[in-house]
């Protein structure tokens, strides 16, 4: 597999935590200022700087596709049972596969909506657990109301990530490695985990 300068790498706390994406000039200056306490995954780059005056060596430095750093572990906040991450589109199209959950087709984004379950006008919530992906025509057709008022059927019930499958709904192109990494910490009952280690697998055979 061909590895580009975009290609993010996963940042974790000391205690394993998927935290956040980095791109590789921020995992350098993270290993340049000795705050990587272990590597995770495999080389993904290797990075060579300039040339040390006094002993005439140039400077290399190896990333890792995950990278654990130095500080207190973030476990207890991030995986407290009220955490909710923020609600955008971009992760609300990938927490449901880019599909509409009316109709059941697969589009591409630019053809999708944020559809509100129960409608603000009726008292709805802009919240993780009350929207779901709609494509635009299933969107105009439900309206301003609620999947029982249309005669629409929804086909997956809304749920909230936790926030380790918001770190992978954020990703952009997830390496294999890093997948089984964040996978390891989805919940057995993800509704996320079975669709993405069905793929995950395919995807090695």
């Amino acid at each position: 597999m061909t590895v580009t300068l975009g290609q993010q790498i996963l940042r974790t706390d000391v205690a394993g935590m998927p935290l956040e994406w980095v791109d590789y000039r921020d995992a350098v200056r993270l290993y340049h200022t000795e705050q990587v306490a272990y590597e995770c995954g495999r080389p993904l780059m290797k990075l060579r700087g300039g040339i040390c005056a006094l002993t005439g060596e140039r400077s290399v430095v190896e990333v890792s596709s995950i990278i654990a750093t130095q500080g207190a572990p973030q476990i207890s906040i991030l995986s407290a049972e009220d955490y909710a991450p923020p609600l955008n589109n971009f992760a609300l199209f990938k927490r449901d596969g880019s599909l509409c959950l009316y109709c059941g087709s697969q589009f591409l984004s630019s053809a999708l909506s944020r559809d509100h379950v129960t409608p603000l006008s009726q008292g709805g919530l802009d919240i993780w657990t009350n929207v779901v992906t709609a494509c635009k025509r299933c969107n105009h057709h439900k309206a301003g109301r609620t999947p029982e008022q249309a005669g629409m059927e929804l086909l997956a019930v809304p749920f909230t990530p936790t926030y380790a499958e918001y770190v992978y709904l954020r990703g952009r192109k997830v390496l294999a490695d890093q997948m089984e990494y964040l996978l390891a910490h989805f919940p057995r009952s993800s509704p996320m985990r079975k669709r993405l280690v069905l793929a995950h697998q395919s995807r090695r055979t």
